[in-house]
């Protein structure tokens, strides 16, 4: 039998061992340190535009709700019927 296995170790070319067979290999074996670095700026570079996009968005909508309170406010009609109860005492 280990007649066999050195037999099969031959025809592989490289011996069956523990350490070859325990990690697979990951992308990040295979790239360089070069293009690793290129991708870490660009997925940061993209988190930066994705939080300032939401940002304007956030500003967008406060904006837009401002702008509607102020033309509320200047109906009449909608000051009255949302006027709180305390001043309609005194009437």
């Amino acid at each position: 039998m280990a007649n066999n296995k050195k037999k099969q170790q031959q025809r592989n070319g490289s011996p069956t061992t523990k350490d070859q067979g325990d990690k697979p290999v990951t992308l990040k074996d295979l790239l360089g340190a070069g293009t690793l670095a290129k991708l870490k700026l660009q997925a940061e570079t993209l988190k930066q535009e994705e939080n300032t996009r939401q940002e304007n968005i956030k500003k967008e909508a406060e904006a837009a709700r401002n702008a509607e309170q102020k033309l509320k406010e200047n109906d009449f009609e909608y000051l009255l019927n949302n006027s709180t109860k305390v001043g309609k005492k005194y009437n």
